[in-house]
């Protein structure tokens, strides 16, 4: 299978002239994959951090490779954006090119663009992400200046497309988006397992750090970053005025807000931290970080018994073996 995309760097500013002297500065662009749980707040999370970052003057680019193809509503006040893979299917039967206007938009400096996918039995999600990733190199992708490239991958499936960012070094680091629940958590395991396992084949991809989100104060997010190795970059109450305004696809990480030190704070923490080898933990170990009733440590295996499997009307009925007297 062909990779899309060949390396972290997506783009370096254009030297204009030959004089080393009068060269402009080299600029990497910051590719980050954010994965989590679906439903944990990757979305609400992005679109906010996305526009605190824009304030702060920097050129972000926002790609949702979910295929619920919902990572830029919130930042467009709940208007769904064209998809990629939608609009290349279009303008093929039509014959016609996609550009760039027909996928990408903009709103306050930051630029958003959804991958999609095949409606429900019709195809593989991780394939559509790598052909969606295809149709941006055919646009461009590595020619393009930003200074972050923020991915949003869905961290509950373990098809290879949805692991590309990780296993083929698309991205410089990983940001994981978890709470306190352990199905969330459990998700995040799975993600710095993959990361840990590429990282042992040679990749150069590593876990940034999590941000906890609607945080309910019992710990549970923060004692697994403590036991897989991770910083928290930061850590998002669970609160009414947020769980509204998000309800209501406003956005809460603007300069001057209530919230804005917060998202401020995550801005920069992503931008700084670096990318670290975590420490995936064992199921038993996941499980130890919740009280025993919240997990259902108390339950035991029993194992299922042959009779257990029938009724007994069944398992008295006689062998249709056939039997051969001795000769």
């Amino acid at each position: 299978m062909n990779v899309p995309v060949k390396g972290p760097a997506l783009t370096a500013s254009r030297q204009a002239s030959t004089d080393p002297a009068a060269a402009p500065a080299i600029k990497e662009t910051q590719i980050i994959a954010i994965y989590g749980k679906g439903g944990i707040g990757k979305s609400f999370t992005l679109a906010n951090l996305s526009y605190m970052m824009a304030q702060q003057g920097k050129k972000v680019l926002l790609i949702g490779c979910d295929p619920k193809s919902d990572t830029a509503t919130l930042l467009f006040g709940g208007r769904n954006c064209p998809t990629i893979l939608g609009v290349s299917s279009e303008k093929k039967r039509a014959g016609e090119q996609v550009a760039i206007g027909d996928i990408c938009f903009k709103r306050d400096g930051v630029f958003a663009m959804e991958l999609g996918g095949p409606e429900v039995g019709r195809g593989c999600g991780g394939r559509g992400i790598i052909h969606g990733f295809e149709l941006l190199e055919g646009l461009g992708f590595h020619e393009w200046d930003f200074d972050y490239v923020l991915l949003d991958f869905l961290g509950d499936v373990v098809c290879g497309g949805f692991g590309l960012p990780i296993a083929r070094d698309l991205c410089q680091k990983v940001i994981i988006v978890g709470s306190n629940d352990l199905q969330s958590l459990y998700v995040a395991n799975n993600v710095c397992s993959a990361v840990e396992y590429f990282t042992g084949l040679g990749g150069n991809v590593g876990v940034a750090g999590m941000v906890i989100n609607k945080d309910d104060g019992t710990g549970e997010a923060q004692a697994f970053a403590n036991a897989v190795g991770v910083p928290v970059l930061a850590t998002i109450p669970a609160h009414e005025e947020i769980r509204r305004k998000s309800a209501n696809y406003e956005i809460i990480g603007r300069p001057g807000g209530d919230w804005a030190p917060l998202f401020s704070e995550l801005a920069t923490n992503v931008a700084e931290a670096p990318p670290v080898r975590p420490k995936p933990l064992e199921h038993e170990a996941l499980l130890d970080l919740f009280k025993g009733d919240d997990v259902g440590r108390h339950v035991k295996l029993e194992p299922a018994q042959p009779e257990d499997m029938c009724d007994a009307a069944a398992i008295a009925k006689p062998s249709l073996e056939v039997v051969y007297d001795d000769v």
